[in-house]
This record gives C-alpha cells, structure tokens and sequence, in this order.
C-alpha cells in the first residue's frame, strides 16, 4: 500500500478527531476508558502496557490512575534510539516529562526498565482503525516493531478510539500489527484473532 494512501487517511482521521470539542473528546473518553477497564482481560492482567496520552487522543490518564489504584504494574513506553523502550512508572506527577515530540514518557532516572514479559494486557494507541481492528499508526512504525515480538504471545491487544476514527478499511502491509478488538463510544470491533 502507497505511504500517500497512509498519509492521506491519517490526515484526514486527524482532522475529524480534532473537531471534536474537548468537552465532548473527555466525556467519551470517559465511557471508552470504562469500557476497556470493564474487560476481563484487563482484569486479569498483573502488568498493564499503557500510554499517556497527548493532543487531541483518547485521554488515558483516568486508566493511568485506575491501573496503579488496581495495584497492578504500569508499563509506558520510552522512545529511544532502538525503538519502544517500556518502564515501569509508579508516580504519574513524578515519573513522567515531555519527550519526543512532547509526549510525556518515564523518566529513566526514576523509573525502571519493565520486563515485556511480564505484560499482560496492552492498549495500543492509533490514528485509525476498521471494524476488522486494523490499525493506522502515527507513521514511525514504533508499535508495529514492539508487536512484531516484543510483547507475549497472546497478550490482549486493545485500542480505545473514538467512533470517527473508524474507517472503512485501513490500508496495511505485511509489517503492519492489528489489534484485537477497538473501543469505541458506541461499539467494539474484534479483530480476526479477537
């Protein structure tokens, strides 16, 4: 598939996610994140892949919070020169700057470097998704790498979107990592393996 074809559809998604009011981005965000924290898989999971989110995203800190409340273990990922590297945070005030274009991330003078091993549940952050739990990206390939076998066999992949993020078909290649199922305000999307 043409990356033309990828930059369209993720300019285009973008800009819908934009013009949603920010009241209205935190109220779904708010029954998205219920939904995912509502999940058996997550339940069941000792160690939590998460991410904090920025601009105009799905707003994670509530489950960012919940996740640490649960006493389980919260994985967030670093960018670093050899691609995702995962840590662990205890202290969302403390543990966490802007890094990368701004996007808050552990700090590795406070936080220690997680396990992958250990995590059993992973929400994956996205552009655009179908109702087959395909995923677009932000374009850096970062996630596709740490799924391509950097987390367990089986861990429950999941995505919290908002329903104009959903496409009719996200265009893929070979190396491009799906989910298992996509939240959305008004459904869930399962995936093949899902």
């Amino acid at each position: 598939m043409s990356s033309g074809a990828k930059a369209a559809l993720r300019r285009a998604v973008l800009l819908r996610r934009d013009a949603l009011p920010g009241g209205e981005r935190a109220l779904l965000s708010g029954r998205i994140v219920a939904a995912i924290l509502g999940l058996p898989t997550y339940q069941e999971a000792d160690a939590v892949l998460a991410y904090a989110s920025f601009g105009t995203e799905l707003q994670t800190d509530g489950l960012l919070r919940r996740v640490l409340d649960d006493g389980k273990a919260l994985v967030l990922p670093r960018v670093e020169r050899s691609g995702l590297g995962l840590y662990e945070v205890r202290d969302l005030a403390m543990d966490l700057a802007p890094g990368t274009w701004s996007i808050r991330e552990p700090r590795p003078d406070r936080c220690l470097s997680a396990d992958p091993g250990r995590v059993g549940f992973a929400l994956i952050p996205g552009v655009a998704f179908d109702r087959r739990a395909r995923r677009l990206g932000y374009g850096g390939g970062f996630y596709d790498r740490l799924l391509a076998g950097g987390l367990p066999e089986g861990t429950p992949l999941v995505s919290g979107a908002f329903e104009v993020q959903i496409v009719d078909e996200v265009p893929t290649d070979p190396h491009d990592a799906s989910v298992d199922f996509v939240i959305t305000e008004k459904e869930v999307y399962a995936g093949d393996g899902g």
